[in-house]
């Protein structure tokens, strides 16, 4: 097939080989497959599999969106799916803000110039990004990757192209009939396996959305409303408004991640406290995402 589905603007300090390197940084990887040119996912569109592939057009400062397998969807899908792409790579922000206060700063200079026009990828589907920072409390990245990928393989749907297997995340109406029972026997903890369960229920039954997280008057009101879940806690939360929201502003202090890059980038003999973290985040106020984004590539 190869249709081309449409073609997206790229902002200035958009480099697609630094977001896909960041893509590519687990092998256990289910939803997407990234490569040296671009990366190919599966999406449903009105209600059909259909697998896309975005690259950059040579020579042009624009992503192509190609469909290699699906029927052609209509202008609504059409839309949805370029808006979801530009959420995906956060390609509407200007971070030219970022970068000036970043090549300024000592811990985050050289990181700027190595991952100059890397995004924050993000997971624009609210139950996906829940589950997945579910999935990752207090156990490594690897291990979080593995119980995605039996997550996905028992309840998403798929499709075989061109011997690769395509996953696609599941809803959460698909988890109504599951028990904790059924994910505990995927490796999940019991308290994952219900706060799971009780997210699922909450944004089938439409009391919680990411459109009502989004409207609420500031960040800070979102994450208050996440943290009234139980098993939803300060990381939980902010790494969601990081992923998800898309707010530049949120700095989840208890990463572990987070700590180790600073603690090696700076030479500390031990962890940074969240105290010393909120301080050293003084000169990045306004996108401490960002700042912990590429703090991150320090590990990885």
């Amino acid at each position: 097939m190869n249709d081309l589905l449409f073609e997206l603007p790229l902002p200035e300090f958009f480099d697609l080989s630094a977001c896909l390197e960041y893509m590519n940084r687990s092998p256990l990887e289910c939803l997407f497959r990234s490569d040296g040119e671009g990366v190919t996912r599966l999406f449903m569109l009105e209600g059909t599999p259909s697998l896309v592939r975005l690259t950059v057009a040579a020579g042009t400062p624009r992503l192509q969106a190609t469909l290699l397998t699906g029927a052609f969807p209509g202008p609504k899908p059409l839309a949805e799916l370029a808006q979801y792409i530009v959420e995906w790579f956060d390609l509407d922000r200007d971070l030219a803000p970022f970068y000036r206060l970043a090549d300024a700063d000592p811990l985050l200079q050289k990181l700027a110039a190595s991952e100059r026009g890397l995004r924050i990828i993000g997971i624009p589907d609210l139950f996906e990004a829940l589950c997945w920072a579910i999935l990752g409390q207090q156990v490594n990245l690897a291990f979080a990757y593995r119980l995605k990928q039996q997550l996905t393989a028992e309840y998403g749907k798929s499709l075989e192209y061109e011997g690769h297997t395509y996953y696609h995340f599941p809803g959460p109406e698909t988890f109504l009939q599951v028990s904790m029972e059924d994910l505990c026997s995927l490796q999940l903890t019991r308290s994952k396996a219900r706060t799971l369960l009780d997210v699922a229920a909450l944004i089938a039954g439409g009391e919680l959305s990411r459109e009502e997280l989004l409207a609420l008057p500031s960040p800070e009101a979102a994450e208050q409303r996440l943290l009234k879940i139980r098993g939803i806690g300060p990381w939980t939360s902010q790494y969601v408004r990081m992923r998800c929201l898309r707010d530049a502003t949120a700095f989840p202090v208890g990463d572990v991640g987070l700590q180790n890059a600073v603690k090696f980038l700076t030479g500390m003999d031990r962890k940074p406290t969240p105290a010393e973290l909120l301080e050293l985040s003084v000169p990045w106020r306004g996108w401490e995402a960002y700042a912990t984004f590429y703090l991150w590539r320090a590990l990885y």
